[in-house]
């Protein structure tokens, strides 16, 4: 299991097993107060969350940030839509890449960088069920090795 960074928010676990990541970009998240509030309290999933174009912007769907405990009337939606910032060749790039290779764009972790939220995002294409199984023998081999060189030693 793949340690957290310090810096490390929220992850989605599932996403590495689910699809095949071809490449990964940073973008900046627009966030409200009392998002960051709760994210830095590690109150978020990015289990369903995936990246959408709207008008050549990219927004991040379905992401789920807990309401802020300690939050009044302003508190925020727990699952609204919100724009990720990148530069413009890196969302022309993006957006040509889901139209034509049939990739999908799914957020890996939101992470915090000088003070700011990141969300890691990731150009992916999804796997069939005999390349989750096949992942999951390679993984199972690798346990079995290092079990076995850590016996002998």
């Amino acid at each position: 299991m793949k340690k957290k960074s310090p810096n490390e928010l929220v992850s989605n676990r599932k996403a590495r097993h689910n699809y095949e990541i071809m490449e990964t970009f940073e973008a900046g998240i627009v966030l409200t107060g009392t998002e960051i509030k709760s994210l830095r309290n590690h109150g978020g999933s990015l289990d369903e969350a995936y990246i959408i174009f709207q008008r050549n912007e990219a927004f991040l769907k379905n992401s789920f940030i807990a309401p802020y405990t300690f939050g009044n009337v302003h508190n925020h939606e727990d699952k609204r839509e919100r724009k990720l910032l990148m530069h413009k060749q890196e969302l022309c790039k993006l957006k040509q890449a889901t139209d034509q290779k049939g990739l999908s764009l799914i957020p890996l972790s939101l992470y915090l960088k000088m003070g700011k939220v990141k969300v890691k995002v990731a150009m992916a294409r999804g796997k069939k069920l005999h390349d989750k199984r096949q992942s999951i023998k390679e993984t199972q081999m690798k346990k079995d090795v290092q079990r076995a060189i850590k016996e002998h030693s």
